[in-house]
């Protein structure tokens, strides 16, 4: 638990405006309820703000992401991302409604603040124009954004045209950051940011700055790294290049942590790219 506390304030310190706990690249859905909620109680006692902490709370069972929801909200923190129902498929728009709308019902005493998360290829289940806004409009106070992992800019872009600024919308292709940053979005949820944060800022805040078409293309040929790998795994392994901590690549099954072969091979990979200011 001190390892990730420090990494988060490491974060923080480097301008980040919060933490993501448990989203798709914290491996969240490895871990237990209990898991979950010690490792959050533990991050607010050793010094990472709780108001700076955003929590993904999704769980195959409702009542789990209820309790994890109201667990979170009780804490003070930032705000909870959930995912629409991701273990059945098929599931019609008004059954994802019904699936948020359950949760949000169950913490309203707590006038709780959350973000949908749309990631179809791995929930199975996307977000549509539909949804959120019938989500917004029934619960104003509750519905503050959306985090787009979709990676398909069309549709990140029609998000941003549609609903902001009464909505946060951020994505975490951040090849797509400039584009967002164009139409006033101010941040990004995003993996890259583990271990170059202040690239991921800049690619959304000064998306017309001389250098950014430069900086966007030099994150491109690292995510072509990375992505010959297993991904997470992969994120792991640049948190040990950064870090020098082979702690980093521990990853729980049914991951597979890279070989050190691999993670050798990755890290030279890396190198090559000679990127500016690395690491950074």
């Amino acid at each position: 638990m001190p390892k990730l506390a420090a990494h988060a304030q490491s974060l923080l310190a480097q301008g980040c405006g919060g933490v993501t706990l448990f989203g798709t690249t914290g491996e969240g859905p490895s871990f237990t309820l209990e898991e979950r909620k010690q490792t959050l109680e533990a991050l607010i006692k050793l010094g990472v703000p709780a108001d700076r902490i955003l929590v993904s709370t999704s769980c195959a069972a409702l009542l789990e992401t209820l309790a994890l929801t109201r667990h979170a909200a009780l804490l003070g923190t930032h705000g909870s991302l959930m995912l629409p129902p991701f273990f059945l498929k098929g599931i019609s728009e008004a059954g994802v409604i019904a699936a948020y709308a359950q949760v949000l019902d169950g913490v309203a005493d707590l006038k709780p603040r959350m973000y949908l998360y749309h990631i179809p290829q791995i929930s199975g289940v996307g977000l549509t124009h539909h949804v959120i806004r019938t989500l917004k409009d029934r619960y104003p106070e509750s519905i503050v954004g959306v985090k787009d992992s979709g990676c398909d800019t069309a549709f990140s872009l029609g998000l941003a045209k549609a609903f902001m600024p009464e909505l946060t919308i951020y994505v975490g292709n951040e090849p797509d950051l400039p584009a967002l940053g164009r139409l006033g979005s101010k941040g990004a949820v995003s993996g890259l940011a583990n271990f170059m944060p202040q690239w991921v800022h800049r690619l959304v805040l000064t998306p017309d700055a001389p250098e950014t078409p430069a900086e966007r293309e030099q994150v491109l040929a690292l995510l072509s790294v990375l992505t010959r790998y297993p991904l997470l795994p992969a994120i792991k392994s640049m948190m040990h290049l950064v870090s020098g901590d082979p702690a980093w690549l521990r990853v729980r099954a049914p991951l597979v942590a890279l070989t050190d072969a691999e993670d050798a091979d990755l890290r030279r990979q890396v190198q090559a790219l000679g990127l500016a200011h690395w690491p950074r």
